[in-house]
């Protein structure tokens, strides 16, 4: 009789190796030394792919020692320049945490949208390159332990919850020992409040919690990034002179104080030693950076929360010629001169939230140049911004020139509703309708943008009536972190579902943004001044009410903290300045912000070159749409023929009409 043995499990050596695994003290957290020897960088990520190499990126090792459990902080903040590498940062904090001190983690992006783009094109193709980490997430599970938005470790030790801050609900009911807040200055107020608050709150439970804040600023007031970094050790990253040792901050003004807009490629610093003073150059780099050091402006403030600013000059990433260059694309454009100073400075922008007193812009248009219709010179570009109300649309005409300054040629109302036939006719003359310039040329409007935001199958049925390189529909975004100008995403009839003829040609912009562009531009005094805001003879003081209509006022959240949105006063009409807004979408789409000096000599020759039929003395056709004095006499009938050519353009010069009956 044969017998067949069957092997079973002891009991009591497996409950032995649970209890061993428990009891197990965990290894111990490096994540400079998990950086070095599990983290491999792809070309998409860096000029230098393959083993991270803490020598390139030699400022980011106290921040790795930060995020350390030995270091007592509860909060690292980092405010940094764009495309620094902090997005490395945040991940080798992610992985290595829930590799070596397995735990839930945290991961929060501005919105949902932003959370499965990083899912997909940062975190899983770490996942799946690291073998470690391959093992414990195979990524195959079909139980919801792998999603894109959660991901869950093979043994259930762990899982990394990836949310939007736009979503409350995904900041709600989970308890996190580590997180990371990514893009923290874009984080906007969501249904449910203050969503920094909300995810803080996740950690409270865990006494020696990590919360990892990371941002490139934006806006002052308001700013979060700057809010906390202020709030931390305050940490700058002083590098040794290369000819003394002075240990010093490599600052932008710094920089830009000794800046040779001539020669970009000759940008440097100089040693703040009196003793010294000699030029740090791009060459000297990489043997400064061994020597550098974090000193904190605010050290006792260290033991709960630490922060860090660096920005670009210190990058291996950037040469200093590029920031140079970078700055003379921007200079005399406050929108770009914003994204300057967020994305290659790494501070934020000081907001101008307060408009310009309106009676200063008027005195500025009473002591003109030139008249309300005619276009002077230098106003190369014309664009119109239409918008929509019940029983009226208003328009305005601008002047675009080289050197991104404005020059407000026309403004105006068409009474009626935009759906109406005459309305539509009216506004029809308009996009036809030509003014006369200094050169007695007739120019009009290179693009329109009208509001579609209001009445959109109306202003739809208007606009497709001209052609897509003519007219656009436009509509306001009040973000401060929209872009300037982007198409809108593809939207769908609400009943039929069919896509919307209208997507190809509605843009949306940053009006927030523009706003405080113009207000900092129209306070600019000099008209030689890039970005200057000029304003004719024969505008009303409405206008320039309207105008500076909005400020940026500050609200509080019930949690307290700091919301800032534009207002206007309700007692005050803010159409003209919506219509800057639109006219300078207009501009935008048209081309100007990249223009380069050939599109700009392209228009000079053709808009400001005297027609053949016109004979005078220079000095006689400059004064062509210029307004004439009241004081003046009209012209004899024996006049020359250059008086009669300087008064070419107020013969043709539409008749001047109240500010509410005007029209195209």
């Amino acid at each position: 009789m044969t017998f067949m043995s069957v092997e079973t499990a002891n009991p009591t050596k497996l409950s032995g190796l649970a209890l061993a695994t428990v009891l197990k003290p965990a290894p111990p957290v490096d994540y400079l030394e998990y950086a070095e020897t599990k983290v491999h960088l792809s070309e998409r990520e860096t000029p230098y792919p393959g083993p991270y190499n803490s020598e390139l990126f030699c400022y980011f090792n106290e921040v790795l020692n930060a995020l350390h459990p030995d270091d007592p902080c509860r909060v690292v903040t980092l405010a940094k320049s764009a495309q620094l590498g902090g997005t490395v940062l945040a991940n080798i904090f992610t992985c290595g945490s829930i590799e070596m001190d397995p735990g839930d983690f945290l991961y929060v992006h501005p919105t949902e949208g932003n959370a499965k783009r990083w899912s997909k094109m940062k975190l899983s193709p770490m996942l799946k390159n690291s073998a470690s980490l391959k093992a414990l997430f195979p990524q195959s599970a079909r139980d919801g332990s792998d999603s894109v938005l959660y991901k869950e470790r093979k043994d259930g030790q762990g899982a990394i919850q990836i949310s939007g801050a736009n979503s409350p609900a995904s900041l709600s009911q989970v308890t996190m020992k580590r997180q990371v807040q990514d893009d923290l200055a874009k984080w906007e107020v969501n249904a449910g409040g203050d969503p920094e608050a909300q995810a803080d709150s996740r950690s409270q439970a865990h006494e020696f919690a990590k919360i990892f804040k990371i941002s490139t600023p934006l806006l002052m007031p308001g700013c979060r990034i700057t809010r906390n970094y202020e709030d931390g050790s305050q940490e700058k990253p002083y590098v040794p002179c290369p000819h003394c040792g002075h240990m010093q901050v490599l600052t932008w003004a710094n920089m830009l104080e000794n800046l040779d807009e001539d020669k970009p490629e000759d940008a440097c610093f100089y040693c703040e030693s009196e003793d010294c003073g000699a030029a740090i150059e791009e060459h000297h780099k990489k043997e400064m950076l061994k020597g550098l050091e974090w000193r904190a402006d605010n050290p006792k403030a260290k033991r709960q929360h630490r922060s860090f600013w660096i920005w670009s000059a210190y990058s291996v990433l950037q040469t200093f010629e590029r920031i140079a260059r970078s700055w003379l694309k921007a200079k005399g454009d406050p929108a770009r001169e914003q994204t300057f100073l967020n994305d290659v400075v790494g501070l934020a922008y000081q907001a101008q939230g307060d408009a310009p007193p309106w009676e200063l812009l008027r005195d500025r248009g009473l002591n003109s140049e030139y008249a309300r219709g005619t276009i002077p010179p230098g106003a190369l570009v014309i664009t119109i911004g239409i918008d929509c109300q019940k029983d009226r649309v208003e328009w305005h005409l601008v002047g675009w020139g080289r050197n991104k300054d404005r020059y407000v040629i026309d403004y105006g109302v068409i009474p009626g509703h935009i759906s109406e036939d005459d309305c539509q006719q009216q506004l029809s003359a308009l996009v036809k309708q030509s003014w006369p310039n200094a050169f007695g040329r007739q120019i009009g409007a290179d693009r329109v943008g009208i509001d579609g935001n209001a009445y959109t199958e109306d202003v739809w049925s208007w606009v497709k009536k001209h052609p897509a390189s003519r007219v656009m529909m436009v509509r306001g975004n009040n973000s401060d972190s929209a872009p300037i100008l982007q198409q809108v995403k593809k939207e769908r009839h609400s009943k039929t579902g069919k896509l919307l003829k209208w997507s190809k040609r509605f843009y949306s912009f940053n009006s927030s943004v523009m706003k405080m562009a113009l207000y900092r531009n129209c306070l600019k005094d000099d008209p030689l001044e890039l970005g200057y805001v000029a304003f004719p003879t024969g505008l009303e003081d409405e206008y320039f009410r309207q105008l500076t209509a909005e400020r940026r006022v500050l609200h509080k959240t019930k949690e307290g903290f700091d919301n800032y949105k534009w207002e206007k006063d309700a007692a005050q009409d803010n159409e003209a300045l919506d219509t800057m807004n639109q006219a300078q979408a207009a501009a935008i789409r048209f081309g100007i912000r990249d223009a380069i000096a050939l599109f700009w000599d392209k228009y000079e020759a053709e808009r400001e070159s005297f027609p053949k039929d016109i004979q005078g003395d220079f000095e006689d056709l400059l004064s062509l749409g210029l307004p004439k004095s009241d004081a003046d006499p009209e012209p004899a009938a024996e006049a020359t023929g250059k008086d009669k050519a300087a008064h070419v353009a107020n013969d043709k010069k539409p008749r001047q009409s109240k500010w509410r009956n005007r029209t195209g």
